[in-house]
């Protein structure tokens, strides 16, 4: 039988604002057995580009990444967002290591092809070596992993993380039994946006079409529950959306590839 894993993906407001993240970071250490922590860092990156006089421009919450901005994605979340977090974990026991996908080949990505829109150096994930993932895991690492990839090629791309949890969950799913945590603001999703106590405690495919066709479910949280989704179809165990304070404990919203009896 496979070991349980449980991979969280933290959105960066939770991790740039120090009660939050510490929280976070405590209630992470408590979760039992081997886990994977991936991070984002937008807002600091957007502060610090201003600071340098360098224009954050955004197309339905993507960033635009010339550069310029490459190089400041790069100071913050490899650098100051990533190695602030892998310190913080250390002071609670836990063997952090921190990532790019650059480092030890572990994720390539192409550049993603202009269309309508030109993004720049954003990359989209061809490849995660789980194999190499699940040998740091397994004696005893806890790979702590920032939101840029590379080309093969000597060329870094700033990458989703979001998308990166997926493709990383994947990739696991073939070595442990995964559970994948998306951990923001919100308690989970929510029927109604403008009520946090509105969670939808469960969501399976059948019930997923039946929140898009009522437009309880729209925007942003659709990429987020279709990467939830492609995940479970690729082999993880199921998905839970929900907040810090919730992490290991009931409630939030789980998301599983199959309907309850």
């Amino acid at each position: 039988m496979k070991e349980n894993l449980t991979i969280v993906k933290v959105g960066g407001k939770i991790v740039e604002e120090e009660a939050s993240l510490q929280k976070l970071l405590e209630e992470f250490t408590a979760v039992e057995g081997p886990k994977v922590l991936i991070h984002g860092g937008g807002r600091t990156a957007t502060a610090l580009a201003a600071k340098m006089g360098i224009e954050t421009r955004m197309v339905d919450g993507r960033r635009i990444t010339d550069e310029d901005m490459l190089r400041v994605v790069t100071m913050v979340y490899a650098g100051l967002v990533n190695k602030n977090v892998v310190a913080k974990l250390q002071s609670l026991g836990v063997k952090a290591l921190g990532l790019t996908g650059a480092d030890m080949d572990v994720i390539r990505s192409h550049r993603r092809p202009v269309k309508e829109i030109d993004y720049g150096f954003v990359g989209d994930v061809d490849n995660v070596d789980g194999e190499a993932l699940s040998v740091l895991i397994d004696r005893n690492f806890v790979p702590v992993m920032a939101p840029l990839t590379h080309d093969g090629k000597g060329q870094l791309l700033n990458t989703n993380a979001d998308t990166i949890a997926g493709e990383v969950a994947k990739a696991l799913a073939s070595y442990y039994q995964v559970t994948l945590i998306y951990c923001f603001e919100k308690k989970g999703v929510l029927a109604n946006p403008d009520d946090d106590d509105s969670v939808i405690p469960l969501i399976t495919p059948q019930k997923y079409e039946s929140l898009k066709e009522q437009q309880v479910i729209q925007g942003g949280m659709i990429p987020k529950l279709d990467n939830s989704f492609a995940a479970l179809r690729a082999g993880v165990d199921k998905v839970i959306i929900t907040r810090v304070g919730q992490i290991g404990k009931d409630g939030g919203t789980t998301i599983l590839n199959y309907e309850v009896q």
